[in-house]
């Protein structure tokens, strides 16, 4: 929700968020036909993610090699950096992130290690 007020005397000023009706209805009896709410909706309430059907889709997508290149790219990495550090070439890199060559469990410990997330991202 946006609310705008538009008021003399007084900076105008806006708030976003969530609003109690009790604290808009007071900001209604205080400033009356000089706020205007931008935007309300009614069916706005959290939705777990889980739950949402493009999250799902995603989730379908998601290989052991497409987590490698997530991760690699999320914190700034060359595959020829990330080569150095498993001490293997960098096309061996990017077959892995290809889904060319499988990931070992050595280099999924490995990976976890170095991106500090779950082994199970990458097998």
């Amino acid at each position: 929700m946006l609310v705008v007020v538009n008021q003399p005397l007084i900076n105008d000023f806006k708030i976003e968020g969530t609003l109690s009706s009790t604290f808009l209805d007071n900001l209604k009896k205080e400033f009356g036909d000089s706020m205007k709410i931008i935007h309300q909706d009614e069916d706005e309430r959290w939705v777990n993610v889980n739950d949402m059907d493009w999250y799902k889709e995603e989730l379908a997508k998601e290989t052991p090699g497409s987590n490698l290149r997530f991760y690699r790219k999320l914190v700034g990495m060359t595959q020829k950096d990330l080569a150095d550090k498993l001490d293997m070439s960098k096309q061996h890199v990017s077959d892995m992130e290809r889904d060319k060559r499988a990931i070992s469990k050595t280099t999924a410990k490995k990976l976890a290690k170095i991106f500090k997330v779950s082994v199970a991202r990458f097998i």
